[in-house]
């Protein structure tokens, strides 16, 4: 008889749940059944603190019922965060600068692959083994130039971030929502682009901007990419907490647009709200932290770190919550789980074959080196100076802090496993007949070192060409770090003057993520290209552009502002006051959307239809685009509108749609873009919904906000529309 009792031991040991002795699986391992079934099941076998643990992200799974541990802490803003290499991808800002959601979409959906290989291989990430649960795309907007973490979102623009967050979302996920490759979490949910004390800061937002301005990204990122995790922000937003806002997690992300994921806090954001004092961080909600735990399950927020499986059994049993409402949230949570496949045989997923031979694949590398090369945008070019002619040069002087190995890659990645600089990408173009050196000339935040400037100062006269790279690191802008001007940073602007004097024959390439407000360079130097935080291979990306090999199409996702004069203090959450392209009233250094090209692009023959009704109405806005040039280049084509009169305050333009157009020389194209009438609504306080307020709308066709190259009007009436052609003010303008 114990012979048997230890073989029964060894067998339940050794055996899964539906292998012992050929008995039928468990209800929830049961693939056949509804998911919503088989998430009853196992949430009927838990007990309160099991079920507690689960809602820990970071828990180690459940031995009795062999769940593994399949959430975890991950990132994958431009590559997976890993202790294996994995491949390095520009920043997010660069992918805003690309303007094209489909290379986006290819991104997201190369380091989703890597992040399924990781975790088949079951490899170390930098805080856990690799789960399923990605905490990216940030889908924040850079409303405020000072910004930190500009680096990781993608626009000040809700529409082009809407877009990018759809294309990351599902390039992440996969195309079935059923059979994930991983979840998404958008974050930082919501109103949240501010560092200084963004623990305990309460962001008033009026509700017309909260809808209009603050909130259109992630209902598209909910609604049409279905993300499966939002995470709620440390913030408050009008005094509450948004990581007990049940206004925002419940009413608005489920109620309104039917989200059925899952919600977590910020790291440790349930915890800082029992912060009691002033002097330290946290949103003073509380002083219990069994309160603050049951408060954050009953709003909405459904998952969390440690405090969570400590707090919420002692919640329940002091009465502050009930099980029911822990059952809901984890009903949530396991949904995704389930989706992912976290609980099925591993044969039975897709994605359990994908092998560690993609990650760092030669496909992902030159996937990176695509939106390197699509996301360089030209700012001046001053009588062609660039593309620069190798032929014609003995010698290029490189100078500056982000021409060397110390260039900036951007954070949420890690250390690079290979980086190539400005100097190594010119020297291996070149080759041995230019000679290429290189002077750092000063730091990114340093004071000035004389007898370095000077020494930069002496390559830059001796040499035919200067290529002069300055920016900012993680030191300037960061996560926790906002800037307190737009300035180059340190003795930049000093390092900059006195090289331009030197030798005038002087490129500026900027590698940086926030707007720098380079006025004087823009007056004075000949070329200005922005190269962003641009990945690994930065260097050779940058020496193909400024020589030709790669024709520069990234356009601005921000504006670029002289100087803060005319943009509001970062406590002003209130666009209208003049943040964005969108109610900024000065003139910019540089606009939203532009950005220059080797060749020149004529627009022609605008039209304007309308077709539908109701629901269905919406507006066609077709014209020729035709390359002028020598070059082929892509062109992104931008479509605004603007309301010319209203009851209420309107944007001076606000962006409709865009396409990315690739065109050889000589080359036209026909381009049709619809947009849906709807898009022209403003949110109206009185009804508390979108409506679109009858009246003519200016539509504005160009290459930048600020380079419009076909206007026609648009008249909305309470059941008809009709539209009126006028010639474009400017047919041609060389770029």
């Amino acid at each position: 008889m114990r012979y048997w009792m230890i073989v029964g031991a060894v067998a339940c040991a050794i055996l899964s749940p539906w292998q012992l002795w050929g008995q039928s699986p468990l209800p929830f391992r049961n693939t056949s059944l509804p998911t919503e079934d088989r998430i009853t099941d196992l949430i009927g076998r838990l007990t309160l603190e099991e079920k507690a643990q689960q809602l820990n992200h970071t828990n180690k799974g459940l031995p009795r019922l062999e769940l593994p541990a399949w959430g975890g802490w991950n990132q994958t803003l431009h590559g997976v965060w890993s202790k294996e290499p994995t491949t390095l991808f520009p920043i997010p800002t660069a992918m805003g600068a690309t303007w094209d959601p489909e290379l986006i979409h290819h991104v997201a959906d190369a380091m989703s692959d890597e992040a399924r290989a990781l975790y088949n291989a079951k490899a170390e990430g930098p805080r856990t083994t690799h789960g399923l649960v990605f905490r990216s795309p940030v889908i924040n907007i850079s409303r405020d130039p000072r910004w930190g973490r500009i680096q990781e979102v993608f626009s000040e623009d809700p529409y082009l971030t809407g877009r990018m967050a759809v294309a990351y979302v599902r390039g992440l996920q996969g195309d079935d929502i059923n059979h994930l490759k991983v979840a998404a979490t958008v974050k930082h949910f919501a109103v949240n682009n501010v560092e200084t004390g963004r623990q305990h800061l309460s962001a008033t937002v009026d509700e017309r901007n909260l809808f209009e301005y603050w909130l259109p990204h992630w209902r598209d990122a909910i609604m049409e990419g279905h993300a499966q995790s939002v995470m709620s922000s440390y913030n408050a937003i009008n005094g509450v907490p948004d990581a007990v806002n049940h206004y925002l997690l419940t009413d608005i992300l489920r109620g309104k647009w039917h989200f059925d994921g899952f919600v977590t806090d910020d790291l440790g954001a349930v915890q800082l709200l029992t912060t009691t004092r002033r002097t330290e961080v946290g949103q003073r909600f509380s002083e219990d932290p069994v309160y603050a735990a049951a408060m954050a399950i009953k709003a909405g927020n459904d998952s969390d770190d440690p405090e969570f499986e400590q707090n919420l059994p002692l919640a329940v049993k002091r009465g502050f919550l009930t099980e029911k409402e822990v059952d809901r949230s984890l009903r949530n949570v396991l949904r995704v789980g389930f989706r992912l496949g976290a609980f099925d045989p591993p044969g039975n997923s897709p994605y359990s074959k994908i092998g560690m031979d993609v990650v760092r694949s030669p496909q992902h590398l030159k996937l990176s080196e695509t939106l390197a090369a699509e996301s360089m945008t030209l700012l001046s070019n001053r009588q062609n100076f660039l593309p620069l002619d190798g032929a014609k040069l003995k010698s290029v002087a490189v100078i500056g802090p982000a021409g060397g190995d110390d260039y900036e890659t951007g954070n949420y990645y890690g250390k690079p496993f290979r980086k190539v600089s400005v100097t190594q990408g010119l020297k291996s173009l070149l080759g041995e007949k230019v000679a290429v050196s290189y002077e750092k000339g000063t730091g990114y935040i340093e004071p000035s070192d004389p007898k370095a400037i000077d020494r930069a100062v002496e390559l830059a006269r001796k040499s035919d060409v200067v290529v002069l790279c300055l920016g900012t690191n993680l030191r300037v802008e960061a996560e926790g770090r906002d800037r307190r001007n737009l300035d180059l940073p340190g003795a930049q602007e000093q390092l900059l003057e006195a090289v331009y004097a030197a030798n005038p024959k002087t490129v500026l390439v900027l590698e940086n993520a926030g707007p720098l407000a380079v006025t004087w360079a823009q007056d004075h130097v000949p070329a200005i290209l922005e190269a962003w935080y641009p990945g690994e291979d930065a260097g050779d990306t940058i020496a193909q552009t400024l020589f030709g090999l790669n024709n520069p199409s990234g356009h601005l996702p921000y504006t670029v502002y002289q100087s803060l004069d005319g943009v509001p203090p970062q406590n002003e959450y209130d666009v209208n006051k003049g943040f964005t392209y969108m109610y900024f009233k000065g003139i910019p250094l540089y606009a939203f959307g532009h950005g220059l090209s080797y060749t020149r692009f004529e627009y022609s023959h605008l039209n304007i239809s309308r077709s539908g009704t109701g629901s269905q109405a919406k507006f066609t806005v077709s014209f020729d685009l035709k390359n002028i040039g020598e070059r082929e280049g892509a062109e992104v084509v931008q479509l605004y509108t603007h309301q010319r009169t209203s009851a209420v305050y309107q944007p001076i333009m606000s962006l409709r749609s865009f396409e990315r157009v690739n065109l050889k020389s000589g080359e036209t194209k026909p381009i049709t873009i619809e947009v849906p009438l709807s898009h022209l609504a403003f949110y109206d306080v009185k009804v508390h919904d979108f409506r679109v307020e009858p009246g003519v709308f200016d539509v504005l066709v160009g290459s930048a906000s600020d380079d419009i190259r076909l206007r026609g009007m648009l008249e909305v009436g309470p059941s008809s529309m009709t539209a009126v052609q006028r010639k474009p003010a400017q047919n041609v303008r060389g770029k």
